[in-house]
């Protein structure tokens, strides 16, 4: 059976909390986190992947004007290497900028190469390291991808031009 990308729901909550335990031992999201975010509807949106009844794959983004941050994601390790995390990033991605998003930022751990590689392949760019931002000293790499510049919904041409 395919997986399912579906939005994330509060049922969900407790098996994503235990696969962002898994993934991330040292610096999990609390429970409590998780719950927080999805009461935020009006900037909040979150997505998981569901095969055979277990969520396999999760992320989070948060869209405040016309900014947007990848909150969380996280794939099963069993099904890392299928594109789940290619397509979860694709998936906020979209939904940025259907928010008004004209970039989307992330932090990634520096020791994370396979995810750094992903979201470069998207069109993400470094533009800071943050020293000692994770637990245990570890430094975060900033990326940013600028989104294409829309014309507003409102804007008129001349028709002489």
């Amino acid at each position: 059976m395919s997986p399912e990308l579906r939005r994330m729901t509060t049922d969900d909550i407790p098996a994503v909390h235990a696969l962002e335990t898994e993934l991330f031992p040292g610096d999990p999201w609390p429970l409590e986190g998780f719950v927080a975010e999805l009461e935020q509807v009006e900037t909040r949106d979150y997505w998981v992947y569901e095969a055979g009844g277990q969520i396999i794959g999760y992320a989070g983004l948060c869209t405040v004007a016309d900014f947007a941050d990848v909150q969380t994601i996280g794939v099963a390790p069993a099904a890392q290497g299928q594109g789940l995390g290619r397509r979860l990033m694709q998936t906020l991605i979209a939904r940025a900028q259907e928010r008004g998003a004209e970039q989307v930022m992330l932090e990634v751990r520096v020791d994370n190469p396979v995810a750094i590689g992903l979201y470069a392949s998207l069109g993400f760019e470094n533009i800071h390291i943050r020293p000692g931002y994770y637990k245990g000293g570890i430094d975060a790499q900033i990326m940013r991808l600028p989104l294409p510049l829309r014309i507003k919904a409102d804007a008129t041409l001349d028709e002489k031009d």
